[in-house]
């Protein structure tokens, strides 16, 4: 164990979980402040430390593709760095690892199956902030030693902080990095990062200097411009939401990679009846397979669109509070919209919450700006996330 990488203990947060003595240690970071990997250098040690003991470590975010993308992709380069990687040991099906007598389990609240399974000695959710305190609270009564919290800082009123930082609880360790505390950044991602300070202060704020979010009105204050769709991206399908006179009609398509989303603004027009519809779905060259999900609240229009035989046109499943849900769906995605696509770019700019008559933020959001962003809505309620229970999660 003594050959494990000097190189990322270095960073902060490795001694900040080292010196934690509390059951519940909680580190918060700005981007690439090394908390990750320096926690899951961490748990390798406290496997060595407790060999033999048949010890359960889970490692836990809310999706499995987040997962599969980030921690568990470092735990195995890590072992394949310091060459303790052993193919017979990797239970791939289950995701399990073992290592000097301990389980390594990776799991995501996608099985909650496994998520109401077995004890374990260590719990470290990654990314604790996409997680809800029902979550936390099923996961925590099956850990009998030491849960690790890292997460990017949210917004001020998230449970993390109202449940735990802020609650004066005697069993709670907590501490702050940021990128300065990671001396092996490159200086081109240091650059990247600092130009935050010019182009969002809040996000600056919170991947930059490692502190709260701030809570702000606009819904999507942080999305990004490409010039197209990526080749690696895979068609999710097309989004339509019905408009005439006042409203416009807007078909949106949408893809999908990892945990990135990206729209294609197809249709944004003022006027167009069921058969105009039609008709620039032909000229779009769109195929007739081609899944289109539209507003359940026009029947009509979606049978006359169906008969037509010029897409494969359902209504969109909504259900209760289906607007706060699916604008959760998306912010749990990185959004890229295409430079094309001035009108979607231009909702996703001005759509705002609410505020109450004491300037207060709500959690409704204006009925103005949202055209595309229903489309695409649509989309997310039912492509992009499995119910268990009456719960949600992404997919």
């Amino acid at each position: 164990m003594t050959t494990l990488s000097k190189k990322m203990k270095q960073a902060k947060p490795y001694y900040d979980l080292k010196k934690s003595t509390k059951r519940i240690c909680i580190l918060q970071g700005g981007t690439r402040s090394g908390k990750t990997y320096s926690i899951l250098l961490g748990l390798i040690e406290f496997a060595y430390k407790n060999k033999g003991k048949g010890l359960y470590i889970t490692i836990a975010r809310k999706t499995f593709p987040a997962l599969r993308g980030t921690a568990m992709r470092d735990f195995f380069q890590i072992l394949k760095n310091e060459n303790l990687y052993d193919e017979r040991n990797h239970n791939r099906s289950n995701h399990l690892y073992h290592l000097y007598g301990c389980v390594f389990e990776f799991i995501s609240l996608d099985s909650q199956q496994k998520v109401r399974g077995r004890k374990r000695s260590v719990l470290f959710l990654n990314e604790c902030n996409e997680f809800d305190m029902d979550d936390f609270i099923q996961l925590s009564l099956r850990t009998t030693y030491k849960i690790i919290i890292d997460f990017n800082p949210s917004d001020e009123y998230h449970w993390l902080y109202t449940q735990l930082i802020d609650a004066d609880r005697d069993d709670v360790d907590f501490h702050v990095s940021t990128y300065k505390d990671n001396p092996f950044l490159e200086e081109s991602t240091i650059k990247e990062i600092e130009r935050l300070k010019e182009t969002d202060e809040n996000l600056w704020r919170v991947f930059g200097e490692g502190l709260r979010g701030q809570s702000t009105e606009t819904i999507f204050p942080v999305f990004n411009i490409v010039d197209d769709i990526p080749e690696n991206a895979k068609e999710v399908a097309l989004g339509l939401d019905f408009g005439f006179s006042a409203d416009p009609t807007s078909l949106v398509r949408v893809y999908k990679h990892d945990l990135d989303i990206y729209i294609d603004e197809l249709i944004y027009e003022r006027g167009l009846t069921n058969q105009d519809i039609a008709n620039r779905i032909k000229e779009l060259n769109i195929e007739r397979r081609a899944e289109c999900f539209a507003d359940s609240s026009e029947p009509k229009s979606i049978e006359e669109i169906f008969r037509m035989n010029v897409i494969n046109i359902k209504p969109a499943k909504k259900g209760h509070d289906s607007i706060r849900i699916g604008i959760d769906v998306m912010k749990r995605h990185k959004i890229n919209i295409t430079k094309r696509s001035v009108n979607t770019i231009k909702e996703f700019r001005n759509y705002k919450w609410i505020k109450d008559k004491n300037n207060e933020i709500t959690n409704k959001p204006i009925d103005a700006f949202n055209h595309t962003i229903d489309a695409v809505r649509y989309v997310c309620l039912n492509k992009l996330i499995v119910s268990y229970s009456g719960k949600y999660y992404v997919s």
